[in-house]
């Protein structure tokens, strides 16, 4: 019968020297101390794996670990045996999750998502994100590990956004989150979508489109502009003009290089890369589209020329001429006429399109074709190319007159 291994006492450990090779102390149960030549000692733990063959563990250095500490090592890894694991195994696994802990933290998981991402997107929708995401995003969850965020994390995020006022920024960042965690799942270093169970944490956003008047406010709407177009900056006043008569986007129209408008010629062609489908990266609609100019855009563009016909926008930026100018100036126009929340610049196109139908009588198609919408059925789509320029051309002037007649 083998003899059973004296356990050690701190004082034998203390007294122990350091000898020309090295020496073991053994404390019993697979557990022992090794002294170096060098005077160093340090903790081991032999035993015997599943397939029979003998291995050993480190716990640590002595004093750093101590034999209470060592001992309790032991303990563990013998409990570990008994299960039918490795410790050596499990050491390893732990030191990888704890590895992938610090690596793959919030602010790095959404960051690989992003640049994913944004391959498919247009420039301007790439940067509104990553920027969404570093406003209100990464400043509490970014250092986190991903698979550490907890419900209550985005909780506290999303209500700090909705304080502010800011609700649809907060849905859109709950959105965000939820393609985040799908794709942390998808590559391995999340177990669960949160964002998925989190159904009513956030407040109810009325749905809809962009505030827009209707076809009879328009009579009211048009005598509010008159009596505020004094406190307006000119291009202001022009462009809340030129949008309602031509009612292109308003990234559209403030974007407009002056090489784009050829003067006098009463049609205006957008080339198709500047338009929304076209700025896709994936699959863009390569289609320019066709603005018929009346007689009163016409003279709107004359009066605009004579103030910036010698830069390079229609509408510059009046702190860097460059760049155009933000569409804040309409919004902020708009509020000051008692329209905020009531109307946009985007819903000068609703107004157009519900107006000219119910007021003008023209058809849907003709309408829809001068809002530069596409058809989803790409089938559709590709047998579909009737474009109704004559009609749209008078149309236009029909519209321009209209409202005249409303002034």
């Amino acid at each position: 019968m083998p003899r059973l291994a004296q356990p050690l006492s701190d004082s034998q450990i203390k007294r122990a020297k350091a000898q020309t090779k090295l020496v073991k102390l053994f404390d019993g149960h697979g557990l022992y101390l090794e002294i170096h030549p060098s005077g160093g000692k340090f903790w081991r733990f032999r035993y015997r794996k599943a397939d029979g063959k003998e291995t050993t563990i480190g716990f640590g250095p002595y004093p750093e670990v101590s034999l209470v500490e060592a001992r309790n090592k032991r303990t563990a890894a013998r409990r570990v045996l008994l299960e039918g694991g490795d410790p050596l195994q499990q050491r390893e696994q732990m030191r990888r999750e704890s590895v992938r802990a610090t690596e793959y933290t919030f602010r790095k998981v959404a960051t690989e998502w992003h640049q994913l991402k944004e391959k498919a997107w247009s420039p301007a929708y790439a940067h509104n994100v990553l920027h969404r995401l570093e406003l209100d995003i990464f400043p509490d969850l970014g250092r986190l590990p991903i698979d550490e965020v907890t419900h209550r994390d985005l909780i506290d995020v999303f209500r700090k956004i909705e304080a502010r006022g800011a609700h649809e920024i907060a849905k859109r960042n709950k959105a965000v989150c939820s393609q985040i965690f799908s794709y942390a799942i998808q590559t391995g270093v999340a177990q669960r979508n949160l964002v998925v169970d989190m159904k009513d944490v956030l407040q109810p956003v009325p749905s809809g489109n962009f505030p827009a008047i209707s076809s009879d406010e328009l009579p009211r709407f048009l005598q509010a502009l008159r009596s505020n177009e004094a406190c307006m900056q000119p291009l202001t006043r022009i462009g809340l003009r030129l949008l309602m008569l031509v009612f292109v986007r308003t990234s559209e129209l403030i974007e407009t290089p002056w090489t784009e408008i050829e003067e006098g010629k009463s049609e205006w062609i957008i080339p198709w890369y500047r338009m929304k489908l076209g700025k896709r990266r994936l699959n863009p609609i390569k289609k320019d589209h066709f603005v018929p100019l009346s007689r009163q855009s016409l003279q709107l563009l004359g009066d605009l020329r004579k103030l910036t016909g010698g830069g390079r926008f229609l509408f510059p930026n009046l702190r860097d001429r460059n760049r155009p100018m933000s569409n804040n100036a309409f919004l902020k126009a708009l509020e000051r006429m008692g329209y905020k929340g009531d109307m946009s610049g985007h819903g000068f196109r609703a107004l157009a399109m519900s107006t000219i139908k119910e007021k003008l009588g023209y058809r849907h198609e003709v309408v829809d074709r001068q809002l530069a919408h596409v058809e989803k059925n790409k089938v559709t789509r590709a047998y579909d190319r009737a474009e109704f320029i004559d009609e749209r051309r008078v149309m236009m002037q029909a519209w321009a007159d209209y409202i005249d007649s409303l002034s």
